[in-house]
């Protein structure tokens, strides 16, 4: 994979299932390199904020059912990339993020591993909408 980008859920659930923030996902996604990485936990992460949107009556079951479609069809174009991502790899990195960062930036620890997982996968880009994750991004060398 030459040029990679990792998405946290926050984007990936706004790229696919329409919200507030679905124009911005789709100009973020425009404007970088292809593909986009998706690691099992984050596939795992994105149902569960689809079905987070059901519980909260922001999608309807059919939403989910055209979100999860278009997935697949990007999934099997080779704009999504599905990636190994070994936990037990990524968590020494985590908690060395979480030790130089966290009490300066507040991130969660969810946050901090989306990040160590970018690092981990050599990502050449990180999107996402949440600004302490962004800064988190930024002060481990990622660029955003």
């Amino acid at each position: 994979m030459s040029a990679t980008v990792y998405a946290d859920t926050s984007l990936l659930a706004s790229l696919y299932l329409r919200d507030r923030n679905t124009t911005q996902a789709l100009a973020a996604v425009t404007a970088v390199a292809r593909p986009l990485i998706l690691t099992h936990w984050q596939h795992f992460e994105l149902e569960n904020a689809f079905q987070l949107r059901l519980f909260r009556r922001e999608s309807t079951p059919a939403d989910l059912a055209t979100a999860e479609a278009r997935l697949a069809e990007d999934l099997a174009a080779g704009m999504v990339v599905p990636v190994p991502l070994p936990f037990a790899s990524v968590l020494p990195a985590a908690r060395q993020l979480t030790a130089r960062h966290t009490a300066t930036v507040g991130c969660r620890a969810f946050d901090i591993f989306h990040v160590a997982a970018a690092l981990h996968l050599r990502a050449t880009r990180f999107l996402s909408f949440d600004a302490r994750q962004l800064t988190l991004a930024r002060a481990a060398g990622l660029r955003t």
